[in-house]
């Protein structure tokens, strides 16, 4: 079981994800709908691993991946993106993103992304 941090600035997703991580046996111990609040609760809550959407107001998914790896270089974040986002997708990867799914959210490849982010 993981302790999982969710981001998404669209609430239906983040009640989405959280479903099916609990689902998988993981706890989720914090949500964020911004990359700036991301980064806060990623200090506050030091969570095993974080699933951050790219596209979000004010901050960024890759602007708040950077900052969070700056804060722990072994961070393990999964990036959340919407069909047809590939170049920001390799970015994230680049960036130092574990793994990366695409919307709409799968259960099994939420899943495998999380159980290859977590033996990583």
């Amino acid at each position: 079981m993981a302790e999982i941090l969710v981001v998404d600035d669209a609430a239906f997703m983040r009640m989405n994800l959280k479903k099916m991580l609990e689902d998988a046996g993981h706890e989720v111990v914090g949500e964020a709908e911004d990359g700036n609040k991301a980064v806060e609760k990623y200090k506050e809550l030091e969570p095993d691993l974080v699933t951050m959407d790219i596209t979000m107001p004010d901050l960024d998914g890759i602007e708040a991946l950077k900052k969070i790896k700056d804060i722990n270089p072994e961070a393990r974040v999964i990036m959340c993106s919407a069909m047809g986002q590939q170049a920001m997708v390799i970015e994230a990867v680049e960036a130092g993103a574990s793994d990366f799914v695409v919307k709409p959210f799968k259960q099994d490849r939420v899943a495998k992304a999380v159980e290859k982010a977590l033996s990583a």
